[in-house]
């Protein structure tokens, strides 16, 4: 780790957790907001992420199933048409710089039809908010620990 924002950073910090508090009170289900946080942080290469969101959407009640098909989401039937939608709608916003007009209309009207407002809105902040957190793990290189429970894998 390069830094720890702790100190030089604690009241950014705790803005960001006032907004992931906020995310907790949101009208879509849990699993589904951490299936976008999975993803996103998939697309950003965050390790710490990935790491913290297949254990926090297994625990949303996501089966095991569909946390290692999240990255395939479009070639597998493991997922609802609100969740392609969400899921579109993250991948869209993460990538931005992939279409000269951002988020492309369908893929926000598609989003826009399986979600009211509130809904949306949410989606949303959870994008921008997991893309915050994926930048800064990355670029400070926080790795996810090994657990206790977990060995590495055996090298041949």
């Amino acid at each position: 780790m390069r830094m720890n924002l702790r100190t030089p950073a604690a009241e950014g910090l705790k803005a960001m957790h006032a907004l992931e508090a906020y995310l907790d009170t949101a009208p879509v289900p849990r699993a589904t907001l951490e299936l976008l946080r999975l993803r996103v942080s998939q697309i950003n290469g965050c390790g710490f992420c990935v790491d913290m969101h297949a254990r926090e959407a297994l625990a949303a009640g996501v089966s095991g199933q569909r946390v290692h098909a999240v990255a395939a989401w479009r070639d597998t039937a493991f997922f609802s048409d609100e969740e392609r939608a969400a899921l579109a709608l993250a991948e869209a916003a993460t990538r931005l710089s992939d279409n000269p007009d951002g988020v492309p209309d369908a893929v926000w009207n598609a989003a826009a039809d399986h979600y009211d407002e509130e809904s949306l809105a949410a989606i949303l902040m959870t994008i921008v908010a997991i893309n915050a957190w994926n930048r800064i793990n990355v670029t400070l290189r926080n790795a996810p620990a090994l657990r206790a429970d977990e060995t590495p894998a055996a090298t041949a």
